[in-house]
């Protein structure tokens, strides 16, 4: 088993918490998603025991408590808690693997401090903006924030899960349709009054609605690699993943599995970590 060092790093408005798996020395590889915390990258994080891999936790998520949870954080903000771990482990410029929100959070850091990235693996950024269906796809995001203020947690999550498991373009009436019993996704059908779930409340619409800045990313040094699971189809993940990956000139690269591939069964939606270890490998060079 590779030892790890867990640290935490005050930065304006948290606390993060980040682990290091094995001796600093080399390129460091950090695995993170968002809101997902670092213990969804632990199948991961194990098959690359011959470098070090840097996990963490968001903040507003698992061990990296906000200051004000209450408010929306930006994928600047995350841009800017990601440049404070890389410089605080201190190895010089960093190999990425981001997934989701996280791929978001990572653009986000290249477009900002590109100095500290050698190679960004962007894995499926929901970005609603690069779609052709950008309008029904934001008013639909929109329309689960209402929920979530208006209902609370079961509602508004149903209507993610409908929603991050749509295959095609987006309707101009989605954002209008009847949502889902929550019961069905056995989701809470009683509203208990909080408003501080990371996804909902702080990350869904200012990660989906992030507009990246092509010029930036096309100029960056980063070498940067945009990766869509097979199994994905025409989620809207992957979707975005393709069509950014056609405005910065580039091929959308195939990875095994779905959304969470690289996920162990501790969740209880595995993928194929193995498979997905072997792609990552292969798309970092």
């Amino acid at each position: 088993m590779t030892a790890v060092q867990t640290h935490t790093l005050d930065v304006p408005g948290a606390t993060l918490t980040y682990d290091v798996h094995g001796d600093v020395g080399g390129v460091p590889l950090l695995l993170f998603g968002s809101p997902m915390d670092a213990r969804g990258f632990a199948y991961l994080a194990g098959r690359f025991e011959d470098r070090t891999v840097v996990t963490y936790d968001p903040r507003g998520t698992g061990r990296s408590p906000r200051t004000d949870p209450g408010t929306e954080a930006t994928p600047e903000d995350h841009a800017a808690d990601l440049a404070a771990v890389i410089e605080a482990v201190g190895a010089g410029p960093a190999d990425l693997f981001a997934t989701s929100g996280g791929a978001i959070n990572a653009l986000a850091l290249v477009t900002a401090r590109p100095d500290l990235v050698r190679t960004l693996v962007a894995h499926e950024p929901p970005l609603a903006e690069v779609l052709p269906d950008r309008e029904a796809a934001l008013a639909a995001i929109a329309d689960i924030g209402e929920t979530y203020r208006a209902s609370g947690v079961g509602p508004a999550m149903a209507k993610f899960i409908v929603l991050t498991q749509w295959a095609g373009p987006f309707s101009p009436d989605t954002a209008s349709a009847p949502g889902p019993d929550p019961a069905a996704f056995g989701l809470p059908t009683t509203d208990d009054g909080s408003r501080d779930d990371a996804l909902l409340g702080q990350n869904l619409r200012t990660s989906t609605g992030y507009r990246p800045d092509v010029d930036a990313l096309r100029a960056a040094p980063t070498r940067i690699v945009l990766a869509a699971g097979v199994q994905s189809g025409e989620q809207m993940a992957a979707r975005a993943a393709r069509a950014l990956a056609g405005r910065l000139g580039i091929e959308a690269t195939e990875f095994p599995s779905h959304h969470g591939g690289f996920m162990g069964p501790e969740f209880g939606f595995p993928g194929d970590p193995d498979g997905f270890a072997v792609a990552l490998r292969a798309a970092l060079g």
